[in-house]
């Protein structure tokens, strides 16, 4: 599949399943002075999930585009080191705003990468925080996935939160697995950092609002959040483990060859 049509199947899914589809909010938030960049899908829905506002829909998707170039969420050392992280990227996602909750977003994730981009389910597994038994049990319900498939993990990499404050919650990961001829480990691994498990998928449960001092607030109403990045989901669809072998990538450093040629 195409970056584009990968794209598209996103968001005609999720729109078939009762998600209003949104566009891209700006890379500079126009009401956030806690962010330079629009650095997640979820950035211009903040005020929804604290309840400042009261959104227009209960179930939204999106295909965000986003910077991570400082801050919190700062993925310039990796570029050129890493065969993922980019500065900017595109960040399919969908979210509830106190409509469904963990077991409907791990249900949708595992729909769409099984039966409409139809991954081989042997390539996946997934993390969660260490704590969240209720995500592992669904995990096991909804995939048929053991114990061997789901890592717990105790770090913030399964604890989100957009920034220093706001929103925040814990998380499950999918991870797709390039093969052994790629260096790296699965996740929680002195390896990790490697390229083999490659993160394509977050699932965010916000439930708490972190303030200044570090205290969690409940948030009014848990809410889903989560982010795929469409570079990566591209490289596994068109079966590259590099992300800037893709055909949205190709095409520009194929002209860049053929000016400098010239």
């Amino acid at each position: 599949m195409k970056t584009n049509q990968i794209r598209q199947s996103f968001l005609d899914y999720f729109a078939k399943n009762g998600h209003q589809i949104l566009p891209s909010s700006p890379l500079i938030p126009h009401n956030d002075p806690s962010l330079m960049f629009s650095n997640a899908g979820m950035n211009q829905f903040k005020n929804y999930f604290i309840g400042v506002e009261e959104p227009k829909f209960k179930r939204v998707a999106t295909s965000q585009k986003c910077v991570r170039a400082g801050g919190k969420h700062n993925d310039l050392d990796n570029v050129g080191f890493t065969a993922r992280h980019h500065t900017f990227f595109e960040m399919l996602g969908n979210f509830s705003f106190g409509d469904y909750f963990k077991e409907e977003a791990i249900f949708y994730a595992w729909e769409f990468l099984n039966k409409e981009l139809k991954l081989n389910k042997d390539k996946l597994l997934v993390t969660v925080y260490h704590n969240d038994d209720e995500a592992k049990n669904l995990w096991q319900k909804i995939a048929g996935f053991g114990d061997e498939k789901i890592i717990r993990i105790a770090t913030d990499d399964n604890f989100w939160s957009m920034g220093e404050t706001g929103p925040c919650g814990p998380c499950s990961e999918i991870f797709y697995d390039h093969g052994d001829k790629i260096f790296g480990g699965p996740p929680g691994s002195k390896n990790q950092d490697g390229d083999r498990f490659i993160e394509i998928w977050n699932l965010v449960f916000m439930q708490f609002d972190k303030g200044k001092d570090g205290s969690m607030r409940p948030l009014p109403k848990p809410c889903i959040d989560t982010g795929m990045g469409l570079e990566r989901i591209a490289s596994v669809m068109q079966e590259k483990h590099d992300n800037y072998e893709i055909d949205l990538f190709r095409k520009i450093i194929d002209k860049v060859e053929s000016t400098i040629s010239k």
